[in-house]
């Protein structure tokens, strides 16, 4: 029995529907407390979000090819899958939004060291708390953002049609 195409888009998509989409905004959070924490901490965080990123990328892969069955071009499409997948997310979840986060904090760490007399400790845990603060505030932009540049580089080699979805 083949599922439809009403069931597919119906089904929960566990790494962008569900709490697991948090684990690519992991690095995001250790990138705010790197002036709090060892920085082993803030790389940890990184390698759970490029776990997250990677198990995404396979996962559409994977739905790829239940979806081109044997028909073909079939790996063609599957290729496409992950590759789209694994560099949107890497750039979405990883990449773009680590480095902002990694400047905010430390330009507000810079700041709050050259305009107060605030002790070290209570401008690292403000300087955290403005990187955690800017997190929900960067997603949709650089999402939109790296969807832009994919449309206008990458994706203009597969076609428009492959986008990850």
């Amino acid at each position: 029995m083949d599922p439809t195409k009403e069931q597919l888009e119906k089904t929960v998509d566990i790494y962008r529907d569900t709490w697991v989409r948090f684990l690519g905004y992991a690095n995001e959070v250790g990138e705010a407390f790197r002036a709090l924490v060892p920085v082993s901490l803030v790389w940890g965080s990184y390698a759970v979000a490029t776990a997250y990123v990677t198990a995404d990328a396979v996962d559409k892969g994977k739905k790829a090819a239940v979806a081109h069955g044997d028909n073909p071009g079939r790996t063609t499409k599957v290729a496409v899958a992950v590759v789209d997948t694994f560099v949107w997310q890497a750039l979405a979840s990883v990449i773009i939004p680590g480095f902002t986060i990694n400047r905010v904090c430390a330009a507000s760490l810079y700041l709050l060291g050259r305009t107060t007399r605030w002790p070290l400790p209570v401008r690292k845990w403000t300087t955290t708390a403005i990187g955690l603060s800017t997190i929900p505030f960067i997603i949709t932009p650089i999402d939109r953002s790296v969807d832009y540049l994919l449309d206008s580089s990458l994706r203009k080699v597969y076609g428009d049609e492959e986008k990850h979805k």
